[in-house]
Protein backbone atom coordinates (compact mmCIF):
# COMPACT_ATOMS: atom_id res chain seq x y z
CA UNK A 1 0.00 0.00 0.00
CA UNK A 2 1.35 3.18 -0.97
CA UNK A 3 1.72 6.70 1.22
CA UNK A 4 -1.23 7.81 -0.82
CA UNK A 5 -3.53 5.08 -0.08
CA UNK A 6 -2.80 4.92 3.95
CA UNK A 7 -3.63 7.89 3.99
CA UNK A 8 -7.23 6.87 2.28
CA UNK A 9 -7.25 4.24 4.69
CA UNK A 10 -7.07 6.28 7.77
CA UNK A 11 -8.72 8.97 6.83
CA UNK A 12 -11.94 7.03 5.85
CA UNK A 13 -11.07 4.96 9.01
CA UNK A 14 -11.35 8.38 10.95
CA UNK A 15 -14.30 8.75 9.95
CA UNK A 16 -15.89 5.52 10.60
CA UNK A 17 -14.97 5.48 13.90
CA UNK A 18 -16.17 9.51 14.56
CA UNK A 19 -18.95 9.03 17.31
CA UNK A 20 -20.92 11.86 16.79
CA UNK A 21 -24.12 13.05 16.21
CA UNK A 22 -24.51 11.44 12.67
CA UNK A 23 -22.33 8.25 13.13
CA UNK A 24 -19.60 7.89 10.50
CA UNK A 25 -20.87 11.12 8.26
CA UNK A 26 -19.14 13.84 9.66
CA UNK A 27 -15.46 14.07 11.54
CA UNK A 28 -17.39 16.18 14.09
CA UNK A 29 -20.58 16.99 15.31
CA UNK A 30 -22.39 20.47 15.10
CA UNK A 31 -21.42 21.66 17.97
CA UNK A 32 -17.72 21.55 16.97
CA UNK A 33 -18.60 22.94 13.81
CA UNK A 34 -19.93 26.13 15.53
CA UNK A 35 -16.89 26.37 17.30
CA UNK A 36 -14.22 25.53 14.33
CA UNK A 37 -16.65 29.18 13.00
CA UNK A 38 -14.63 30.88 16.05
CA UNK A 39 -11.54 29.83 14.64
CA UNK A 40 -10.76 26.21 14.41
CA UNK A 41 -9.61 25.78 10.37
CA UNK A 42 -9.88 22.23 10.55
CA UNK A 43 -11.55 21.26 6.86
CA UNK A 44 -15.12 19.19 7.19
CA UNK A 45 -14.87 15.80 5.77
CA UNK A 46 -17.68 13.95 4.26
CA UNK A 47 -17.51 10.87 2.59
CA UNK A 48 -18.60 10.84 -0.90
CA UNK A 49 -21.17 8.47 -0.83
CA UNK A 50 -23.11 10.58 2.17
CA UNK A 51 -22.62 13.86 -0.52
CA UNK A 52 -24.29 12.12 -2.82
CA UNK A 53 -27.09 10.98 -0.95
CA UNK A 54 -27.56 14.58 0.23
CA UNK A 55 -27.58 15.71 -2.97
CA UNK A 56 -30.06 13.30 -4.39
CA UNK A 57 -32.12 14.05 -1.20
CA UNK A 58 -32.11 17.91 -2.84
CA UNK A 59 -33.40 17.30 -6.05
CA UNK A 60 -36.07 14.34 -4.56
CA UNK A 61 -37.24 16.85 -2.18
CA UNK A 62 -37.90 19.47 -4.52
CA UNK A 63 -39.27 17.46 -7.58
CA UNK A 64 -41.84 15.43 -4.53
CA UNK A 65 -42.69 19.45 -2.98
CA UNK A 66 -43.98 20.65 -6.32
CA UNK A 67 -45.80 17.65 -7.14
CA UNK A 68 -47.17 17.66 -3.91
CA UNK A 69 -49.03 21.22 -4.29
CA UNK A 70 -49.54 20.74 -7.73
CA UNK A 71 -53.40 21.22 -6.92
CA UNK A 72 -53.46 23.61 -4.89
CA UNK A 73 -50.70 26.54 -6.41
CA UNK A 74 -51.97 30.22 -5.62
CA UNK A 75 -55.80 28.81 -5.36
CA UNK A 76 -55.29 29.84 -1.57
CA UNK A 77 -54.37 33.54 -1.73
CA UNK A 78 -54.49 34.93 1.97
CA UNK A 79 -55.68 32.46 3.88
CA UNK A 80 -53.97 28.80 4.13
CA UNK A 81 -55.42 25.38 3.19
CA UNK A 82 -57.57 24.25 6.50
CA UNK A 83 -56.55 21.10 8.21
CA UNK A 84 -60.13 18.92 7.53
CA UNK A 85 -58.83 19.17 3.92
CA UNK A 86 -56.29 16.64 2.69
CA UNK A 87 -54.04 17.16 -0.25
CA UNK A 88 -53.69 14.72 -2.60
CA UNK A 89 -50.92 12.17 -2.97
CA UNK A 90 -50.54 8.67 -4.37
CA UNK A 91 -47.74 6.00 -5.45
CA UNK A 92 -48.06 7.36 -8.84
CA UNK A 93 -48.97 11.23 -8.36
CA UNK A 94 -45.03 12.33 -9.39
CA UNK A 95 -45.41 10.36 -13.06
CA UNK A 96 -48.97 11.69 -13.59
CA UNK A 97 -47.95 15.32 -12.98
CA UNK A 98 -45.23 14.88 -15.47
CA UNK A 99 -47.43 13.57 -18.00
CA UNK A 100 -50.33 16.12 -17.06
CA UNK A 101 -49.34 19.53 -16.66
CA UNK A 102 -45.29 19.59 -17.27
CA UNK A 103 -45.35 23.31 -16.62
CA UNK A 104 -45.78 22.24 -13.27
CA UNK A 105 -42.51 22.07 -12.75
CA UNK A 106 -40.78 25.15 -14.31
CA UNK A 107 -38.79 25.29 -10.79
CA UNK A 108 -37.25 22.19 -11.35
CA UNK A 109 -36.17 22.47 -15.16
CA UNK A 110 -34.72 25.82 -15.14
CA UNK A 111 -32.59 24.45 -12.30
CA UNK A 112 -31.67 21.76 -15.02
CA UNK A 113 -30.98 24.17 -17.76
CA UNK A 114 -28.30 25.72 -15.44
CA UNK A 115 -27.22 22.54 -14.69
CA UNK A 116 -26.70 21.61 -18.39
CA UNK A 117 -24.70 24.82 -19.08
CA UNK A 118 -22.38 24.25 -16.34
CA UNK A 119 -21.77 21.23 -18.16
CA UNK A 120 -20.99 22.21 -21.66
CA UNK A 121 -19.25 24.73 -20.38
CA UNK A 122 -17.93 24.19 -16.79
CA UNK A 123 -17.63 26.25 -13.95
CA UNK A 124 -16.96 29.18 -15.65
CA UNK A 125 -19.58 29.38 -17.72
CA UNK A 126 -20.30 33.33 -18.49
CA UNK A 127 -23.93 34.73 -17.35
CA UNK A 128 -25.04 35.57 -20.76
CA UNK A 129 -24.70 31.64 -21.66
CA UNK A 130 -26.93 31.06 -18.41
CA UNK A 131 -29.47 33.89 -20.07
CA UNK A 132 -29.36 32.61 -23.39
CA UNK A 133 -30.04 28.99 -22.84
CA UNK A 134 -33.19 29.53 -20.97
CA UNK A 135 -34.24 32.06 -22.94
CA UNK A 136 -33.93 30.30 -26.21
CA UNK A 137 -35.85 27.39 -24.41
CA UNK A 138 -39.46 26.11 -25.68
CA UNK A 139 -40.50 25.88 -22.37
CA UNK A 140 -43.45 28.21 -20.50
CA UNK A 141 -42.04 30.68 -17.99
CA UNK A 142 -44.39 33.72 -15.88
CA UNK A 143 -43.59 36.62 -14.23
CA UNK A 144 -39.46 37.31 -13.83
CA UNK A 145 -38.44 34.36 -15.71
CA UNK A 146 -40.49 35.60 -18.89
CA UNK A 147 -39.39 39.35 -18.52
CA UNK A 148 -35.56 38.08 -18.08
CA UNK A 149 -36.56 35.88 -21.36
CA UNK A 150 -38.05 38.61 -22.84
CA UNK A 151 -35.04 40.68 -21.97
CA UNK A 152 -32.39 38.38 -22.65
CA UNK A 153 -33.67 37.99 -26.84
CA UNK A 154 -33.98 42.12 -26.84
CA UNK A 155 -30.11 41.97 -25.76
CA UNK A 156 -30.04 43.50 -22.31
CA UNK A 157 -26.85 41.97 -20.91
CA UNK A 158 -27.28 39.52 -17.93
CA UNK A 159 -26.34 41.87 -15.62
CA UNK A 160 -28.92 44.22 -16.20
CA UNK A 161 -32.12 41.83 -17.11
CA UNK A 162 -33.66 41.54 -13.86
CA UNK A 163 -32.84 45.32 -12.45
CA UNK A 164 -36.19 46.58 -11.56
CA UNK A 165 -35.95 49.55 -14.06
CA UNK A 166 -36.53 46.86 -16.79
CA UNK A 167 -38.30 44.42 -14.84
CA UNK A 168 -41.52 44.99 -13.33
CA UNK A 169 -41.28 41.85 -11.89
CA UNK A 170 -37.90 42.28 -10.19
CA UNK A 171 -39.25 41.12 -6.27
CA UNK A 172 -40.85 37.89 -7.20
CA UNK A 173 -40.40 34.61 -6.58
CA UNK A 174 -38.25 33.61 -9.34
CA UNK A 175 -34.74 33.32 -9.18
CA UNK A 176 -35.53 31.48 -5.25
CA UNK A 177 -37.31 28.77 -6.61
CA UNK A 178 -34.72 27.99 -8.98
CA UNK A 179 -31.72 28.54 -6.69
CA UNK A 180 -31.73 25.08 -5.33
CA UNK A 181 -28.58 24.07 -8.19
CA UNK A 182 -26.67 27.06 -6.60
CA UNK A 183 -26.84 25.28 -3.07
CA UNK A 184 -26.58 21.41 -4.19
CA UNK A 185 -23.07 22.18 -6.18
CA UNK A 186 -21.75 23.95 -3.23
CA UNK A 187 -22.06 21.76 -0.28
CA UNK A 188 -20.52 23.66 3.29
CA UNK A 189 -19.89 26.98 0.47
CA UNK A 190 -22.40 29.45 1.33
CA UNK A 191 -20.17 32.01 -0.18
CA UNK A 192 -20.07 29.79 -3.56
CA UNK A 193 -23.67 29.51 -3.47
CA UNK A 194 -23.90 33.32 -2.98
CA UNK A 195 -21.46 33.84 -6.18
CA UNK A 196 -23.16 31.37 -8.47
CA UNK A 197 -26.53 33.66 -7.43
CA UNK A 198 -24.78 36.56 -8.34
CA UNK A 199 -23.94 35.65 -11.85
CA UNK A 200 -27.10 33.79 -12.44
CA UNK A 201 -29.88 35.41 -10.26
CA UNK A 202 -29.87 39.12 -11.47
CA UNK A 203 -31.08 37.88 -15.06
CA UNK A 204 -34.28 37.21 -13.75
CA UNK A 205 -34.44 39.47 -10.46
CA UNK A 206 -33.12 42.07 -8.58
CA UNK A 207 -33.65 43.01 -4.41
CA UNK A 208 -35.54 41.35 -2.64
CA UNK A 209 -36.17 38.78 -5.63
CA UNK A 210 -32.58 38.28 -5.56
CA UNK A 211 -32.41 37.95 -2.29
CA UNK A 212 -34.65 34.88 -1.95
CA UNK A 213 -32.29 33.01 -4.46
CA UNK A 214 -29.04 33.93 -2.09
CA UNK A 215 -31.04 32.91 1.03
CA UNK A 216 -32.06 29.33 -0.82
CA UNK A 217 -29.19 28.80 -2.09
CA UNK A 218 -27.29 29.46 1.41
CA UNK A 219 -29.94 27.04 2.91
CA UNK A 220 -28.95 24.37 0.77
CA UNK A 221 -25.33 25.16 1.39
CA UNK A 222 -25.82 25.02 4.92
CA UNK A 223 -27.92 21.87 4.68
CA UNK A 224 -24.61 19.32 3.78
CA UNK A 225 -22.61 20.62 7.22
CA UNK A 226 -25.88 20.69 9.79
CA UNK A 227 -27.89 18.85 11.22
CA UNK A 228 -30.18 21.77 12.94
CA UNK A 229 -32.48 23.13 10.67
CA UNK A 230 -32.91 26.14 13.23
CA UNK A 231 -29.08 26.72 12.61
CA UNK A 232 -29.34 26.24 8.66
CA UNK A 233 -31.85 28.56 8.43
CA UNK A 234 -29.91 31.01 10.88
CA UNK A 235 -26.61 30.74 9.41
CA UNK A 236 -28.14 31.24 5.89
CA UNK A 237 -29.75 34.68 6.55
CA UNK A 238 -26.20 35.90 7.40
CA UNK A 239 -25.99 36.18 3.66
CA UNK A 240 -28.66 38.59 3.55
CA UNK A 241 -28.03 42.65 4.58
CA UNK A 242 -29.72 43.50 7.41
CA UNK A 243 -31.20 46.59 6.05
CA UNK A 244 -33.67 44.85 3.72
CA UNK A 245 -36.62 43.55 3.64
CA UNK A 246 -36.10 40.35 3.30
CA UNK A 247 -33.80 40.09 6.19
CA UNK A 248 -36.32 41.84 8.51
CA UNK A 249 -38.87 39.51 7.03
CA UNK A 250 -37.06 36.52 7.56
CA UNK A 251 -35.65 37.63 10.82
CA UNK A 252 -39.55 38.25 12.53
CA UNK A 253 -40.49 34.70 11.09
CA UNK A 254 -37.72 32.94 13.28
CA UNK A 255 -38.45 35.72 16.10
CA UNK A 256 -42.55 34.78 15.92
CA UNK A 257 -41.22 30.99 15.99
CA UNK A 258 -39.43 31.07 18.83
CA UNK A 259 -42.50 32.92 21.02
CA UNK A 260 -44.98 30.81 19.46
CA UNK A 261 -42.78 27.59 19.40
CA UNK A 262 -46.37 25.39 18.90
CA UNK A 263 -48.43 27.37 16.80
CA UNK A 264 -47.70 27.62 13.06
CA UNK A 265 -50.43 29.40 12.15
CA UNK A 266 -50.44 32.10 15.22
CA UNK A 267 -46.87 32.60 13.17
CA UNK A 268 -48.75 32.26 9.59
CA UNK A 269 -50.71 35.95 11.00
CA UNK A 270 -47.98 37.27 11.67
CA UNK A 271 -46.14 37.79 8.80
CA UNK A 272 -49.61 38.20 6.71
CA UNK A 273 -50.13 41.62 9.60
CA UNK A 274 -46.69 42.56 8.26
CA UNK A 275 -45.78 41.54 5.27
CA UNK A 276 -48.50 40.37 3.23
CA UNK A 277 -48.21 43.89 1.36
CA UNK A 278 -47.38 43.75 -2.66
CA UNK A 279 -45.32 46.32 -3.74
CA UNK A 280 -44.14 45.58 -7.41
CA UNK A 281 -45.43 42.21 -9.42
CA UNK A 282 -48.10 44.60 -11.23
CA UNK A 283 -50.62 41.36 -11.17
CA UNK A 284 -50.50 41.06 -7.27
CA UNK A 285 -50.82 45.08 -6.73
CA UNK A 286 -54.25 45.77 -4.78
CA UNK A 287 -54.78 41.90 -5.71
CA UNK A 288 -54.94 38.69 -3.19
CA UNK A 289 -52.01 37.20 -5.13
CA UNK A 290 -48.74 37.61 -3.91
CA UNK A 291 -45.69 35.90 -5.51
CA UNK A 292 -43.77 38.47 -4.02
CA UNK A 293 -39.90 36.36 -2.99
CA UNK A 294 -39.92 37.24 0.76
CA UNK A 295 -43.47 36.37 1.61
CA UNK A 296 -43.13 32.90 0.08
CA UNK A 297 -39.61 32.52 1.72
CA UNK A 298 -41.54 33.82 5.52
CA UNK A 299 -44.15 30.11 4.41
CA UNK A 300 -41.09 28.16 3.52
CA UNK A 301 -39.20 29.14 6.59
CA UNK A 302 -42.50 28.71 8.32
CA UNK A 303 -42.36 24.77 7.02
CA UNK A 304 -39.20 24.46 7.82
CA UNK A 305 -38.71 25.74 11.31
CA UNK A 306 -42.31 24.80 12.48
CA UNK A 307 -41.89 21.18 11.16
CA UNK A 308 -38.85 20.23 13.58
CA UNK A 309 -36.79 17.92 10.59
CA UNK A 310 -39.85 16.10 9.68
CA UNK A 311 -40.39 15.48 5.90
CA UNK A 312 -44.05 15.32 5.86
CA UNK A 313 -45.04 17.59 8.69
CA UNK A 314 -42.52 20.12 6.66
CA UNK A 315 -44.56 19.43 3.43
CA UNK A 316 -47.98 20.15 5.16
CA UNK A 317 -47.01 23.17 6.80
CA UNK A 318 -45.37 24.83 3.61
CA UNK A 319 -47.94 23.98 1.40
CA UNK A 320 -50.61 24.62 3.85
CA UNK A 321 -49.62 28.07 4.19
CA UNK A 322 -51.21 29.13 0.36
CA UNK A 323 -49.76 31.39 -2.27
CA UNK A 324 -47.37 29.72 -4.36
CA UNK A 325 -47.83 26.53 -2.43
CA UNK A 326 -46.05 24.46 -4.99
CA UNK A 327 -42.46 26.17 -4.89
CA UNK A 328 -42.50 26.51 -1.60
CA UNK A 329 -43.08 22.84 -0.41
CA UNK A 330 -40.28 22.26 -3.09
CA UNK A 331 -37.93 24.66 -1.31
CA UNK A 332 -38.74 23.31 2.13
CA UNK A 333 -38.49 19.66 0.18
CA UNK A 334 -35.22 20.33 -1.19
CA UNK A 335 -33.45 21.90 1.78
CA UNK A 336 -34.94 19.07 4.55
CA UNK A 337 -33.99 16.46 1.82
CA UNK A 338 -30.55 18.05 1.30
CA UNK A 339 -30.21 17.62 5.42
CA UNK A 340 -31.34 14.02 6.02
CA UNK A 341 -30.35 12.72 2.37
CA UNK A 342 -32.31 10.72 0.41
CA UNK A 343 -32.39 7.38 2.06
CA UNK A 344 -34.00 9.21 4.94
CA UNK A 345 -36.98 10.53 2.73
CA UNK A 346 -40.10 8.48 3.84
CA UNK A 347 -41.12 5.86 1.78
CA UNK A 348 -44.62 7.02 1.50
CA UNK A 349 -43.20 10.23 -0.82
CA UNK A 350 -39.96 8.17 -2.23
CA UNK A 351 -42.22 5.53 -3.77
CA UNK A 352 -43.65 7.66 -6.10
CA UNK A 353 -40.67 9.66 -6.95
CA UNK A 354 -38.55 6.62 -7.71
CA UNK A 355 -41.26 5.56 -10.66
CA UNK A 356 -40.16 8.84 -12.59
CA UNK A 357 -36.80 8.84 -11.82
CA UNK A 358 -36.03 7.88 -15.50
CA UNK A 359 -38.44 10.36 -17.16
CA UNK A 360 -36.99 13.49 -18.84
CA UNK A 361 -38.55 16.81 -17.49
CA UNK A 362 -39.96 19.02 -20.37
CA UNK A 363 -38.19 20.43 -22.86
CA UNK A 364 -34.99 19.01 -21.25
CA UNK A 365 -32.76 15.70 -22.14
CA UNK A 366 -32.40 15.39 -18.20
CA UNK A 367 -34.39 13.25 -16.04
CA UNK A 368 -33.41 12.86 -12.11
CA UNK A 369 -31.09 9.96 -12.00
CA UNK A 370 -29.01 11.85 -14.62
CA UNK A 371 -28.84 15.19 -12.42
CA UNK A 372 -28.31 13.41 -9.50
CA UNK A 373 -24.86 12.30 -11.45
CA UNK A 374 -24.48 15.59 -13.10
CA UNK A 375 -25.12 17.80 -9.92
CA UNK A 376 -22.27 15.08 -8.05
CA UNK A 377 -19.94 15.88 -10.49
CA UNK A 378 -20.25 19.73 -10.48
CA UNK A 379 -20.34 19.97 -6.26
CA UNK A 380 -16.80 18.14 -6.71
CA UNK A 381 -15.03 20.40 -9.35
CA UNK A 382 -16.67 23.30 -7.20
CA UNK A 383 -15.52 21.88 -4.03
CA UNK A 384 -12.02 21.60 -5.84
CA UNK A 385 -12.16 25.52 -7.29
CA UNK A 386 -12.69 26.35 -3.50
CA UNK A 387 -9.85 24.53 -2.35
CA UNK A 388 -11.19 21.78 -1.25
CA UNK A 389 -9.69 18.06 -1.78
CA UNK A 390 -11.44 15.43 -3.91
CA UNK A 391 -9.95 12.23 -2.77
CA UNK A 392 -10.95 8.35 -3.76
CA UNK A 393 -13.89 8.39 -1.29
CA UNK A 394 -14.31 11.49 0.70
CA UNK A 395 -13.73 15.27 -0.02
CA UNK A 396 -12.72 17.73 2.42
CA UNK A 397 -13.90 20.97 2.18
CA UNK A 398 -12.54 24.42 3.74
CA UNK A 399 -14.71 25.87 6.49
CA UNK A 400 -15.71 29.86 5.79
CA UNK A 401 -17.35 32.01 7.39
CA UNK A 402 -20.59 33.15 5.44
CA UNK A 403 -20.27 36.94 4.21
CA UNK A 404 -23.25 38.88 3.49
CA UNK A 405 -24.32 39.88 0.10
CA UNK A 406 -24.19 43.76 -1.30
CA UNK A 407 -27.58 45.87 -0.25
CA UNK A 408 -29.73 46.54 -3.10
CA UNK A 409 -33.09 47.72 -3.23
CA UNK A 410 -36.14 47.35 -5.86
CA UNK A 411 -38.90 50.23 -6.41
CA UNK A 412 -37.18 51.96 -3.66
CA UNK A 413 -39.38 55.34 -2.89
CA UNK A 414 -42.19 54.12 -5.36
CA UNK A 415 -45.93 53.03 -3.36
CA UNK A 416 -48.52 51.69 -5.42
CA UNK A 417 -51.46 54.50 -5.56
CA UNK A 418 -54.46 53.28 -7.59
CA UNK A 419 -54.98 50.68 -10.08
CA UNK A 420 -57.23 52.57 -12.91
CA UNK A 421 -59.85 50.56 -14.98
CA UNK A 422 -58.33 51.28 -18.99
CA UNK A 423 -60.11 48.25 -21.11
CA UNK A 424 -58.56 49.28 -24.27
CA UNK A 425 -58.17 47.31 -27.58
CA UNK A 426 -56.51 49.11 -30.54
CA UNK A 427 -54.29 48.36 -33.74
CA UNK A 428 -53.28 52.12 -33.67
CA UNK A 429 -52.75 53.54 -30.11
CA UNK A 430 -53.15 52.97 -25.91
CA UNK A 431 -52.95 56.35 -24.90
CA UNK A 432 -54.00 57.89 -21.01
CA UNK A 433 -53.03 59.96 -18.68
CA UNK A 434 -51.77 59.73 -14.61
CA UNK A 435 -51.06 62.12 -11.74
CA UNK A 436 -47.43 60.10 -10.31
CA UNK A 437 -44.13 59.32 -10.54
CA UNK A 438 -44.69 56.03 -12.41
CA UNK A 439 -46.75 53.73 -14.02
CA UNK A 440 -47.12 49.99 -15.41
CA UNK A 441 -49.83 49.52 -18.49
CA UNK A 442 -50.57 45.84 -18.31
CA UNK A 443 -51.69 43.65 -21.46
CA UNK A 444 -49.92 42.37 -24.30
CA UNK A 445 -49.92 42.08 -28.23
CA UNK A 446 -52.41 39.54 -30.23
CA UNK A 447 -53.26 38.48 -33.63
CA UNK A 448 -56.95 39.92 -34.18
CA UNK A 449 -57.96 35.92 -35.43
CA UNK A 450 -55.93 32.72 -36.00
CA UNK A 451 -55.86 33.30 -39.63
CA UNK A 452 -52.71 35.77 -39.30
CA UNK A 453 -49.18 33.76 -38.24
CA UNK A 454 -47.92 35.36 -34.77
CA UNK A 455 -45.77 38.55 -35.04
CA UNK A 456 -44.38 41.00 -33.49
CA UNK A 457 -45.98 44.96 -32.99
CA UNK A 458 -43.57 47.57 -33.22
CA UNK A 459 -44.54 50.62 -31.00
CA UNK A 460 -42.90 53.64 -29.49
CA UNK A 461 -43.54 55.06 -25.88
CA UNK A 462 -44.18 58.21 -26.05
CA UNK A 463 -44.53 60.34 -22.53
CA UNK A 464 -45.45 64.14 -22.12
CA UNK A 465 -44.51 64.43 -25.74
CA UNK A 466 -41.23 63.23 -25.58
CA UNK A 467 -40.23 59.29 -27.08
CA UNK A 468 -38.64 57.36 -24.47
CA UNK A 469 -38.09 53.79 -25.87
CA UNK A 470 -39.09 51.95 -28.98
CA UNK A 471 -40.36 48.47 -27.97
CA UNK A 472 -41.02 45.37 -29.81
CA UNK A 473 -44.04 43.15 -29.12
CA UNK A 474 -44.39 39.78 -29.79
CA UNK A 475 -47.90 37.95 -30.14
CA UNK A 476 -46.60 34.64 -29.20
CA UNK A 477 -46.96 34.10 -25.51
CA UNK A 478 -44.02 32.15 -24.98
CA UNK A 479 -42.24 35.11 -25.53
CA UNK A 480 -44.36 37.88 -25.28
CA UNK A 481 -43.31 40.89 -22.81
CA UNK A 482 -45.11 40.58 -19.54
CA UNK A 483 -46.63 44.23 -19.53
CA UNK A 484 -46.90 46.51 -22.19
CA UNK A 485 -44.65 50.05 -21.34
CA UNK A 486 -43.56 51.13 -17.85
CA UNK A 487 -41.91 54.01 -16.41
CA UNK A 488 -40.76 54.72 -12.95
CA UNK A 489 -38.51 57.99 -11.35
CA UNK A 490 -41.15 60.31 -13.47
CA UNK A 491 -41.41 63.78 -12.05
CA UNK A 492 -44.01 64.04 -9.59
CA UNK A 493 -47.45 64.83 -11.44
CA UNK A 494 -49.41 64.70 -13.72
CA UNK A 495 -48.28 62.17 -17.20
CA UNK A 496 -49.10 61.77 -20.71
CA UNK A 497 -48.88 58.37 -22.20
CA UNK A 498 -49.43 56.90 -25.53
CA UNK A 499 -48.33 53.80 -27.20
CA UNK A 500 -48.17 54.31 -30.47
CA UNK A 501 -47.56 51.42 -32.60
CA UNK A 502 -45.24 52.37 -35.90
CA UNK A 503 -47.05 50.73 -39.23
CA UNK A 504 -49.96 49.49 -37.88
CA UNK A 505 -51.43 46.27 -39.13
CA UNK A 506 -55.75 45.80 -38.99
CA UNK A 507 -54.45 41.60 -38.48
CA UNK A 508 -52.50 42.47 -35.30
CA UNK A 509 -53.70 44.62 -31.76
CA UNK A 510 -52.86 45.86 -28.20
CA UNK A 511 -55.18 44.80 -25.24
CA UNK A 512 -54.92 46.34 -21.85
CA UNK A 513 -57.18 46.01 -19.29
CA UNK A 514 -55.49 48.29 -16.23
CA UNK A 515 -52.73 50.33 -15.81
CA UNK A 516 -51.08 50.77 -12.33
CA UNK A 517 -49.56 53.93 -10.91
CA UNK A 518 -47.00 54.67 -8.36
CA UNK A 519 -46.41 58.01 -6.50
CA UNK A 520 -43.58 58.84 -3.60
CA UNK A 521 -45.61 58.87 -0.69
CA UNK A 522 -47.57 56.01 1.19
CA UNK A 523 -51.14 56.44 0.38
CA UNK A 524 -53.67 56.39 3.21
CA UNK A 525 -57.02 55.10 3.15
Amino acid sequence: MDIFKKFQFFGILAILISGFAISGFYTFSDAEYSRSEKGNSRPLTISKALLKDKIKGGWAGQTIGVTFGWPTEFLYRGTFIQDYQKIVWHDDYVTEAMHVFPGLFDDVYMDLTFVDVYERYGLSAPADSFALAYARSGYELWHANQAGRYNTLHGIPAAKSGHWLNNPHADDIDFQIESDFAGLMSPGMPNSASAISDKIGHIMNYGDGWYGGVFVSNMYAQAFVNTNINEVVEEALKAIPKQSKFYQCIADVIRWHKKYPRDWKQTWFEIQKKWAEERGCPEGVFQPLNIDAKLNAAYVVLGLLYGEGDFTKTMEISTRAGQDSDCNPSTAGGILGTMIGYDKIPAYWLTALQKAENTNFSFTNLSLNKVYELSFKHALLNIEANHGKVHDMFVEIPKELVRTVAFEESFAGHYPKETVAFKKVSSEKLEFTFDGIGFVLKGHARRQNSSVPDSSIKAELIIDGQKMEEIDLPTKPAIRRTDLCWRYGLSKGKHRVKLQILGPDSGYELVSNDFLVYDNIVISR
